[in-house]
């Protein structure tokens, strides 16, 4: 497959859309995958049953899609933490990711990114330090079970301004490379990653790719648009990919809309195969 054949839409880019309108336009734009919000499909995902994620799975694939992976995984239900000095909450929110990593790999899926800021963030008094060794006890946990299942846990760093905890890719690496999980890795998200990197994103890819341990990418601009709507080139972010022979899924996740969900779905899928294209 080339890079063209892995592009992938985060889905509550159309949201609130139904799973098949969702799926028919992406197919339509040249996506060939999609990057699920398990909170864009129910109101609490711990409720979709194995049934339902077989439906899901077979609507995607009717419409020449694969459903790759999943992200923003504990927006819903409420009251999740995996940073929470409450051991109530931490135990229900590792039940609840054991149950994300299952439904993974049942909707087909290879992969899972934790971003979720505010739920490993600290709360109260507690220190970015406390809260930073629990995360870790937590991102522990869902590498054993997706090691079980066959599936990759990825720790997102994500911008400063979204979180104390692990901003850099260097900081997830120390995690990851200490717990020795076969499931367990992280991932480069361009917007956070060109706001909280000391070098270029492409020097990023460069520097940790070859480990082995940087699984997945995500695409978006600084200014949290689609790419090639903001100041961000990824002209040399797609040739460091292409270096390191990267043959994984390129997911576009905006946050800003513009002009809406559907127009940013196009814009960015165009913006990124003409660059595949003119390379």
């Amino acid at each position: 497959m080339t890079m063209t054949d892995r592009l992938a839409l985060c889905n509550e880019v159309l949201a609130p859309w139904s799973f098949a309108e969702q799926c028919a336009y992406a197919s339509r734009l040249g996506y060939r995958g999609l990057e699920v919000a398990p909170f864009t499909l129910v109101e609490d995902p711990a409720a979709i049953t194995d049934a339902q994620a077989a439906a899901w799975r077979s609507t995607a694939a009717d419409h020449g899609l694969a459903i790759c992976g999943l992200h923003w995984l504990l927006v819903a239900p409420k009251g999740l933490s995996i940073s929470s000095p409450d051991a109530a909450v931490r135990a229900r929110t590792d039940a609840f990711i054991g149950r994300l990593v299952e439904l993974c790999a049942l909707l087909g899926g290879s992969y899972l990114v934790h971003g979720s800021p505010a739920q490993r963030n600290p709360t109260g008094s507690q220190s970015a330090e406390d809260a930073l060794a629990r995360a870790t006890e937590a991102w522990i946990k869902a590498g054993e079970h997706a090691t079980r299942a066959g599936v990759t846990y990825c720790i997102e760093p994500l911008s400063r301004n979204q979180t104390q905890v692990v901003n850099t890719v260097a900081q997830a690496m120390r995690i990851v490379e200490a717990a020795n999980l076969p499931g367990l890795r992280t991932m480069l998200d361009t917007s956070s990653a060109g706001a909280s990197e000391d070098e270029p994103v492409d020097r990023v890819i460069d520097r940790w790719w070859p480990s082995g341990k940087l699984a997945h990418v995500q695409f978006n601009d600084r200014n949290r648009r689609g790419p090639g709507q903001g100041s961000d080139r990824f002209g040399p972010i797609l040739a460091a990919l292409r270096r390191q022979a990267y043959d994984g899924w390129i997911a576009m996740e905006p946050f800003d809309y513009d002009p809406d969900g559907a127009g940013c779905a196009a814009h960015s899928i165009g913006y990124v195969r003409g660059l595949l294209e003119g390379a």
